[in-house]
């Protein structure tokens, strides 16, 4: 039996005017994982999230949530997802207490019902203490906390959180990390579009790279540094007179091209059992070597493979 998948995006395509902002896009994501939208700012990541929610109309292609189009089954599948978006949806005029009370009715709980929620997300939320105070008073990271409160009170099976912790401080984004990572655990689904590249290797279980509305790449953090480049070891070899020899020895055991910088060589491994070969090599070649550094590739590499300078 098939498992249904949590979202199915095919051929979402986005015109302003003139301008391709999201050029047929497609990729799927598995229930209970947390999936990503990693790229620069302006590549199309907000408004893919924006045509998925409903929020913006697609001029082509076609999403499913939990098998229910979007367009022809609208009212169900936007019950089933949450939305926190880049700018808080709450009343500046009210409290943290008020405004989830507000939306718990205006979701459909009954007075005694919405009083029970408020008060669980509240503490959820570590916004207890703070719950009767005017909005005003809130820092950046309490108020995305609130916001974050507000998509959960009908605790959707999915959630769409766009760019969670833009302009919170290191400690508030860790603790917004750990918000989401508890959200997994109890059983949801979350779709993440950040432009933070740790961010996105901490968080993700897989991610789509999308540059100038397209998706360039797709896999896992892991899955993804390793086709960018694959792990690099750089050494230096201790007496310049068996530089060549050291040279000669790495290109015969490696694909790729051999560095050399004076007498500092490096070169990329496919994968990292290529070490011991390339030591046991030099030892054998009686070569001497110091300052070896093994360096796995970054999702900083893989931003700046896939997304910079290209046009």
């Amino acid at each position: 039996m098939t498992t249904m998948k949590a979202i199915e995006v095919s051929h979402l395509t986005k015109k302003f005017g003139n301008k391709t902002v999201v050029d047929d896009i497609s990729f799927e994501v598995q229930p209970g994982e947390v999936f990503g939208l990693l790229g620069p700012n302006g590549a199309g990541k907000t408004t893919t999230l924006r045509m998925i929610t409903t929020l913006l109309k697609a001029d082509a292609g076609q999403v499913k949530i939990f098998g229910h189009d979007t367009v022809k089954e609208g009212r169900l599948a936007r019950s089933m997802f949450g939305l926190t978006g880049q700018y808080a949806s709450v009343d500046e005029g009210l409290s943290a207490r008020q405004n989830l009370m507000i939306f718990a009715r205006l979701n459909g709980l009954s007075r005694q019902a919405a009083k029970q929620r408020t008060t669980e997300l509240l503490t959820e939320f570590s916004l207890e203490h703070s719950a009767d105070k005017a909005l005003k008073n809130f820092s950046g990271g309490m108020r995305r906390r609130l916001d974050l409160a507000v998509s959960l009170i009908t605790r959707p099976a999915l959630i769409f959180l766009d760019e969670p912790t833009t302009g919170l401080d290191p400690r508030t984004r860790t603790q917004m990390w750990t918000t989401i990572r508890q959200l997994v655990q109890q059983g949801s689904t979350v779709v993440l579009t950040t432009q933070y590249l740790d961010e996105a290797d901490a968080l993700a279980d897989r991610l789509a790279v999308i540059d100038h509305g397209k998706v360039v790449k797709m896999g896992t953090p892991a899955e993804l540094k390793q086709q960018v480049g694959g792990t690099k070891l750089a050494f230096t070899v201790n007496e310049q007179t068996e530089v060549a020899a050291a040279v000669k020895l790495l290109a015969a055991q490696v694909s790729g091209a051999v560095q050399q910088t004076g007498q500092q060589l490096r070169v990329s491994l496919k994968q990292l059992a290529q070490l011991t070969p390339i030591l046991t090599a030099l030892t054998q070649a009686k070569i001497a070597i110091s300052q070896l550094s093994v360096q796995e590739p970054s999702l900083d590499d893989v931003f700046m493979a896939l997304t910079v300078g290209k046009n």
